[in-house]
């Protein structure tokens, strides 16, 4: 059984794919000739580049905002401790959560997919449980 993906799931998993990168190269602001040679160097698909570039550019604008937001929600775990793929995931949702318009179901959904993905089964269900708390403190878009 196929799950259908939202429109973005390529953009974000792109987008995941390059804060991980980033992270292991302790590049923790938006390159614009690092974001182009990624681009170039995995052939990213030119109909996925316009949110990716929003949200990784959104993330790093953002950067210390989104670590305090996670910081305050997630019980016993600092950021540091949090496995890398994790901590990218992590920052990317709640990137989207608090800046875009999407919804809060299909943000989370994707979230945890890209854990599964790519760190273990268990992240799926430690990066749910983190991303419901800051989803609960968030306004609803449609509000």
């Amino acid at each position: 059984m196929s799950r259908e993906q939202h429109p973005h799931a390529q953009a974000r998993e792109w987008a995941l794919q390059f804060l991980y990168q980033c992270e292991i190269e302790k590049l923790y602001f938006f390159s614009e000739a690092h974001f182009e040679r990624f681009i170039a160097d995995f052939a990213v698909d030119r109909s996925s580049v316009s949110y990716f570039r929003k949200v990784v550019e959104g993330v790093f604008s953002n950067f210390f905002a989104l670590n305090e937001q996670i910081e305050a929600h997630s019980e016993h775990w600092n950021l540091s401790r949090m496995p890398v793929i994790d901590r990218s995931v992590i920052r990317l949702a709640t990137y989207e959560l608090l800046y875009s318009e999407l919804s809060r179901s299909i943000i989370i959904n994707e979230a945890i997919e890209l854990a599964k993905k790519y760190s273990t089964e268990n992240s799926g269900s430690f990066v749910n449980g983190l991303l419901d708390k800051i989803a609960q403190t968030v306004p609803s878009p449609k509000a």
